[in-house]
């Protein structure tokens, strides 16, 4: 049985709940898991006040419910275990997280994934800003794991990511990948402008029928069909991620880039 929680507000004034995860709660009681303070604005008072919390905190799954939109930091810095957030999530879902599973069934808010480790996240729905991505002054945003994101983003999707996976099934701002130093970028849908702009490594791919204007920093190499990528596709179907039937087995164009921090990424446009 899992560890439920139901949110009993609107929030109005956004919540915070960092730390209140799988693995730091499992040797709590239910008393003392409605006693840790979380922030409601600039206030710190006991989950419960805004919670009803029921369940079993030693099976390191988590059930969240409610309008949870204005509930941030949900399974920030987690290391095992599961989360299901049964609606809309706020933002920092998963951030800095180091393991477990995170799954939004319905929209996120921005930095979904906020250098997270490992791990895996998935949301149904769309997400905000800054997936995957560095907080402002920090060298890398993600170093591992994966997000799945189903619909639509915003921009500055893998700001500065490191390592990992970001698959996104719908469109997506401007500056995908920006100041990239490695990791793995798909994408479906339309995208914006200044894709790759400073990456160092990595590999951003566009897989869908629109494919936006390249930055004169980007050089052609080739038309192939990676061998990497069917492998990439058959993870995301897995877990059931959406994909394109005519995805499977495509040709490539390669672009080289970004030549001005030495040319060693990679983009890739699906052939139509």
């Amino acid at each position: 049985m899992s560890l439920k929680l139901l949110f009993k507000g609107d929030a109005e004034v956004p919540l915070e709940v960092e730390g209140i995860t799988p693995d730091a709660v499992c040797d709590k009681s239910l008393a003392e898991i409605e006693k840790i303070d979380i922030f409601h604005g600039n206030q710190k008072l006991p989950l419960a006040e805004f919670f009803s919390v029921e369940g079993d905190p030693d099976s390191l799954r988590h059930e969240w419910f409610g309008q949870l939109a204005g509930v941030h930091w949900i399974g920030a810095g987690m290391k095992e275990g599961s989360i299901l957030i049964a609606s809309d999530g706020g933002r920092h879902i998963g951030s800095e997280m180091q393991g477990g599973q995170i799954t939004v069934q319905g929209d996120a808010g921005d930095w979904v994934g906020a250098e997270m480790k490992a791990g895996r996240i998935q949301v149904h729905g769309r997400a905000g800003h800054l997936i995957g991505a560095a907080y402002r002054g920090s060298a890398c945003g993600m170093s591992g794991g994966e997000i799945l994101i189903h619909g639509d983003v915003g921009n500055e999707l893998g700001h500065t990511m490191r390592r990992g996976l970001l698959a996104i099934g719908g469109n997506c701002g401007d500056l995908v990948g920006f100041n990239m130093l490695a990791g793995t970028i798909l994408v479906w849908g339309e995208s914006g402008i200044r894709h790759g702009a400073g990456m160092r490594r990595g590999t951003i791919g566009f897989m869908g029928e629109h494919h936006p204007n390249l930055l004169p920093s980007f050089r052609r190499g080739c038309r192939f069909q990676p061998p990497m990528m069917n492998l990439l596709l058959a993870r995301l179907a897995k877990y059931k991620f959406p994909i394109p039937e005519q995805t499977w087995q495509s040709n490539f164009d390669l672009f080289h880039g970004d030549m001005i921090e030495g040319g060693r990424g990679e983009m890739l446009l699906r052939v139509l």
